[in-house]
């Protein structure tokens, strides 16, 4: 599965602490930590008619992955929600976007590693596309990656960074086996989640998930969670094997930018018929319900 690039994109705005810049100009230093380390944290905003859906609980998230990385600054909430209102602003923009904001530590005075060497920071980055959800609602495949998620000990997953090399290295196998995505095991051999998404069963009616041991704390993934827990929908969060996922009746996943999706086939092997099923289409109509009616009003006077 490769993305579709849309044409509107080529002219976008980019917001680079708080100045914009045409896409073909945007740019950070060569000395800003995000390029000598990986060191920034992200989120993934998507913008429905208007509203952000769950722009404070994503806020949140990315403050917490910054205290936890020891930023000596971190913008205040209405500050961040003003430079996102700015850019979606300066591209006109008000539905089918999806956002990327990316906090840096900020610029050293010299290459190195240490946060020290940070002098000036943090770096605040909105990129606002036109992205339509990217996942095939048709069903996704999906084969098992060699690459491990790392558990708290290692790195915590309750840090959303910006060092993205275990996703692309099982994203690189998912390619060389013509899968769309790498489904991801933690170190004892679970489930945790996709490349770039959380990752959902269905055995006999019960909606079932990982544990965050060793995937963040999804967004969308605690959002359908509710949306069970509001219908009636049995729910279990637990450890999981892949035998868990060949059997399974369902299985599906997750994420801001590309909502819910139907997993129909993982190594190979169908998952349930080979097709997207029920539980997962009715989890795809309430989710779209959700964020069509609620949400931040960003572009509000």
């Amino acid at each position: 599965m490769l993305q579709s690039v849309d044409p509107r994109n080529a002219d976008l705005v980019v917001n680079i602490n708080g100045t914009l810049y045409p896409r073909s100009e945007a740019g950070v230093s060569p000395f800003d930590s995000v390029v000598q380390g990986g060191d920034a944290v992200w989120e993934g905003l998507r913008l429905y008619d208007g509203r952000i859906f769950r722009l404070e609980e994503h806020l949140t998230r990315l403050r917490g992955s910054a205290r936890a990385l020891a930023f000596e600054h971190i913008p205040p909430f209405d500050h961040m929600v003003s430079e996102i209102r700015k850019t979606l602003e300066a591209n006109d923009m008000r539905d089918g976007v999806h956002v990327r904001l990316t906090l840096t530590r900020g610029e050293k005075v010299t290459s190195g590693m240490d946060p020290r060497l940070n002098q000036s920071g943090p770096t605040l980055i909105v990129l606002a596309e036109w992205k339509a959800p990217v996942y095939d609602k048709r069903g996704l495949t999906l084969v098992t990656s060699s690459v491990r998620r790392f558990p708290p000990d290692c790195l915590d997953p309750k840090i959303h960074h910006n060092n993205l090399l275990p996703s692309i290295l099982a994203k690189i196998e998912a390619n060389a086996a013509g899968a769309d995505a790498a489904l991801m095991l933690d170190r004892q051999g679970f489930l945790a989640e996709a490349n770039a998404t959380h990752v959902f069963l269905v055995v006999d009616g019960v909606v079932c998930t990982p544990r965050t041991d060793a995937c963040p704390e999804g967004i969308t993934r605690a959002t359908v969670l509710e949306l069970c827990a509001a219908a009636g929908i049995e729910t279990r969060v637990d450890h999981f094997s892949t035998t868990d996922a060949y059997r399974a009746d369902e299985m599906f996943c997750t994420g801001t930018m590309g909502e819910l999706a139907a997993i129909t086939r993982v190594d190979a092997r169908p998952i349930g018929d080979g097709t997207p099923g029920p539980v997962t289409a009715r989890l795809s109509d309430l989710y779209g319900e959700a964020v069509l009616h609620t949400g931040y009003d960003i572009l509000a006077s």
